[in-house]
């Protein structure tokens, strides 16, 4: 497994996204938490709103675009069987749901908030994290 120290796309990526969120919250005073966007889609009972559908369109839209035009962008080896992958994602949503919240959420809207509860959560996520790609890698 290679991995590539590349702080200018780095920086790069981050400060969109930064921009990202910044931009949703100040114009639409929404915060950017990707799986609570998508689970209110699913969710038959949470209001519609076009603007999540399309935040989400968008994330979607990127992947395809770098598949189409910068494909080198995405390529590695996943050993992982596709259920794994679908287990990984039930076991996610489910920490999401637990945290009221993702790292999106928490780590990159509510720590800048400073949320209390988003530095416990975001704080607890990398922990974790750390552990696990610890005990895995």
């Amino acid at each position: 497994m290679t991995t590539e120290f590349t702080p200018l796309t780095g920086a790069i990526g981050g400060g969109l996204i930064g921009l990202a969120c910044a931009l949703l919250l100040v114009l639409f005073g929404k915060v950017a938490g990707i799986s609570g966007l998508i689970k209110s889609i699913f969710n038959p009972l949470a209001a519609a709103s076009r603007w999540k559908l399309c935040f989400v369109m968008g994330l979607l839209l990127a992947g395809v675009f770098i598949q189409l035009f910068a494909p080198e962008l995405l390529a590695g080896e996943l050993s992982l069987s596709p259920w794994m992958i679908i287990i990984a994602g039930l076991l996610v949503g489910a920490g999401t749901t637990l945290a009221n919240g993702c790292t999106s959420g928490h780590g990159v809207c509510g720590m800048s908030r400073f949320s209390a509860r988003s530095w416990v959560s975001t704080c607890t996520f990398m922990a974790i994290a750390i552990i696990t790609a610890n005990l895995v890698g």
